[in-house]
């Protein structure tokens, strides 16, 4: 067993890319209380404020703070940003500096200059005419696979949903994958698939070795962009911080390159509650310590931001965000109350799980359900409450819905 892994049950897991063995064979399952949780450290505090002082800014502006419009984002386009180096446990964001949104045309250029002049920026003109000429977008990509009868049924508005600049779908990556293994595993575990491809070279052959071989530059360059803010993720994670810090890389590339309508980070709490319990056992770190990673870990969740047109913000579908806790997390405190524009008191409630382990508690977040015609009015009240991060891994979500009968 390599030493990283040392305290962990082994398995198949460690011949073969397989996070789920490791999880079955190493999760301590927890019946207990949230007992054990400490505050929030005064770092995570200070950070916090700066979180809100910049949401705040980011509402007085309009809506968006600051935006590229010179340098097309990909996973190592941009320089290291942060709140505070010194007080962050948990580094990276999607530019060189927090709230700025990243200029991300390959979905479609046409979307992409209208994200930025609804928000009163203007992409480069040598961008756009790249994009326009040279370079084939998701949406022109789109519009080539459909025939006649699609596209009329599109311009009737028969179909409709996501503009196609946007990726369909709900992406998932398992970004756990860069912490329990390291890169230069699964560059090799990449490799392998690819000299396992069949030898006649059909057009699935052929795909495939070139996603594969794309896959691999991106994983190097995974590496590379870690390296920026001074983190090693080449080999596997050693701790519960790196491991954190490696699966939020994992998940970082994906939104620097990717503006997908749903990027999700899948779920990674059991995965990095067994290298909690791990170092908790070996006095590796202290139980404040691991909840200020997650904090941390948190708040650059809540930092993830893109260029999007106001109409996307409008369209009809779940929306998660994540906010925070209350002082007692037995007791979940109504930060403020929400009445739609008839002063109709809106949906709340209890829809959450706790993370921990594998096992469920009942007091656990409230889940708001508010109107899809006013989601944009409602969102700006809450975030003005002072919210503290998530500690551990309990979840807060306001979820976004066309009616009160369509919340799960």
């Amino acid at each position: 067993m390599r030493s990283e892994w040392n305290g962990f049950v082994g398995g198949k897991w460690e011949n073969e890319i397989n996070v789920r063995d490791f999880i079955q064979k190493n999760y301590t399952p927890y019946d207990g209380d949230g007992s054990f949780l400490a505050g929030p450290t005064q770092d995570t505090k200070d950070l916090w404020d700066q979180v809100m002082e910049l949401q705040k800014q980011e509402r007085a502006a309009g809506g968006v703070l600051d935006m590229d419009t010179k340098v097309v984002s990909t996973i190592t386009s941009h320089g290291p940003g942060y709140l505070d180096k010194n007080k962050e446990k948990i580094v990276g964001f999607q530019t060189d500096k927090p709230f700025k949104r990243s200029l991300q045309p390959y979905g479609g250029i046409r979307m992409a200059e209208k994200a930025c002049s609804d928000n009163g920026y203007e992409v480069d003109p040598e961008i756009s005419e790249f994009f326009s000429t040279h370079r084939k977008t998701h949406n022109a990509g789109c519009f080539d696979a459909y025939n006649q009868e699609m596209r009329a049924c599109r311009s009737a508005h028969i179909i409709t949903g996501l503009p196609d600049a946007y990726g369909r779908g709900r992406i998932i990556g398992d970004y756990r994958r860069v912490a329990l293994y390291g890169i230069d595993r699964l560059i090799e575990d990449k490799q392998d698939q690819k000299d396992s491809t069949g030898r006649v070279m059909t057009d699935d052959v052929i795909r495939l070795r070139e996603e594969l071989s794309e896959q691999m530059v991106a994983l190097k360059m995974m590496k590379e962009m870690a390296a920026s803010y001074g983190c090693d993720i080449s080999k596997p994670a050693t701790n519960v911080q790196e491991a954190i810090q490696a699966t939020y890389f994992g998940y970082l590339c994906s939104v620097k390159e990717q503006n997908g309508a749903a990027m999700s980070l899948g779920r990674t709490s059991t995965f990095i509650d067994c290298y909690a319990e791990r170092d908790l056992k070996n006095g590796t770190f202290t139980e404040e310590q691991i909840q200020e990673f997650v904090d941390h870990f948190i708040m650059k969740l809540r930092c993830v931001k893109f260029a999007r047109t106001p109409e996307y913000n409008q369209i009809s579908l779940s929306v998660r965000w994540t906010l925070g806790y209350a002082e007692s997390l037995s007791t979940f405190v109504p930060y403020v109350k929400l009445t739609s524009a008839t002063r109709t008191p809106l949906t709340a409630t209890i829809s959450g799980k706790r993370a921990r382990s594998s096992s469920w508690s009942s007091d656990d977040p409230v889940c708001l359900t508010l109107p899809s015609s006013s989601i944009s009015e409602y969102i700006p009240s809450v975030l003005d409450k002072p919210f503290r991060p998530l500690s551990r891994i309990w979840l807060f979500a306001v979820r976004n819905t066309s009616t009160p009968q369509d919340a799960t």
